[in-house]
């Protein structure tokens, strides 16, 4: 049996004794400080040196030293007892969702303000958590969270939508804003009107990726008689919005998206027919409710306090009323 293959079988008494000899260099005083009588530390200390295949001291009758194989184990030898220390109170921060890792997905949109003030906040709170932040369109996120591969998930969508389960927490809700590509005449009034909108071209995000937001796109349209004349799709926010500012068609983006400012584009409040209410979407945070763990739940309870303190907000652009 090699060395390597004994050294699996040390033990961490087999370890304090080593550097309370090499602390000591005297087997009397290294026993007494451990407790023991001098025959069993000699003897583990010969052990150890056997499991290891090497000498750790030099002994005589009147003196012990280390070899420089022992100094150069001591410093590993004490991180390895030091580590084994905290590990009781590391398991109790672990426990209590003090320590560990929790894996976060979200929209793009959530992106532009909320996440990163949350992040700061959350982690001010609770330091030893570490955030794993995961950029995933909705569709992708519900995969992730019945694989089990995220622990929760900001999503966006129409009200009244829920994830089947899963349980989910409104965060924040928005209205719908028009973008419209810089030149465009329309884009030189503050509020273009509803009826004027619904025959331009429109980029759009695949029904597959926010179908209840999708469905309520369409329904605009539908209500007033029209099609929507869909001249691009697209998966991520920005993209969105690059192409309209490429001139390829208007969007309907959530206010928050105001944020995003490139050239070529602007944003609208949209001047709706009397007595239509204004679309919103939502943002809410879903998880399942099977595998909350501790470090979740500080996430949870830290989600509704910001929730309650009106922390989510929208653009920074003007309200569309």
């Amino acid at each position: 049996m090699n060395g390597s293959s004994r050294s699996l079988r040390i033990e961490l008494r087999q370890w304090r004794q080593f550097v309370a000899l090499a602390e000591e260099l005297h087997f009397g005083r290294a026993a007494l400080r451990l407790h023991m009588t001098q025959p069993p530390l000699t003897q583990a200390i010969a052990g150890l040196e056997v499991a290891l295949g090497v000498r750790l001291f030099d002994r005589t009758r009147r003196s012990v030293q280390i070899t420089p194989a022992g100094a150069a184990l001591l410093p590993e030898v004490r991180e390895l007892l030091s580590r084994a220390q905290a590990l009781p109170e590391l398991a109790r921060a672990a426990a209590a969702g003090e320590l560990g890792r929790l894996r976060l997905a979200f929209v793009s949109t959530v992106g532009f303000d909320l996440l990163p003030r949350w992040v700061r906040a959350f982690r001010e709170q609770w330091p030893q958590v570490a955030l794993e932040l995961i950029e995933a369109t909705g569709d992708v996120q519900l995969d992730l969270l019945a694989k089990a591969e995220v622990d929760a998930g900001f999503v966006l969508h129409s009200p009244g939508f829920a994830a089947a389960g899963l349980t989910q927490m409104r965060i924040a809700s928005e209205p719908l804003v028009v973008a419209l590509p810089e030149h465009h005449p329309l884009a030189k009034l503050d509020r273009p009107a509803l009826k004027d909108l619904l025959s331009e071209p429109l980029v759009i995000f695949p029904r597959r990726i926010l179908p209840s937001l999708h469905d309520a796109v369409f329904a605009l349209y539908n209500a007033a008689g029209q099609v929507p004349r869909v001249a691009q799709e697209a998966i991520q926010m920005q993209t969105i919005v690059n192409l309209v500012s490429a001139e390829l068609g208007l969007a309907w983006v959530p206010q928050s998206v105001w944020q995003f400012q490139r050239p070529g584009i602007v944003y609208r409040p949209v001047e709706w027919p009397r007595g239509r209410a204004v679309p919103a979407c939502e943002t809410s945070l879903v998880w399942r409710p099977d595998s909350v763990s501790p470090a979740l739940m500080h996430f949870l309870n830290f989600a509704r306090e910001q929730a309650v303190t009106g922390l989510p907000r929208g653009s920074q652009g003007p309200k569309a009323q």
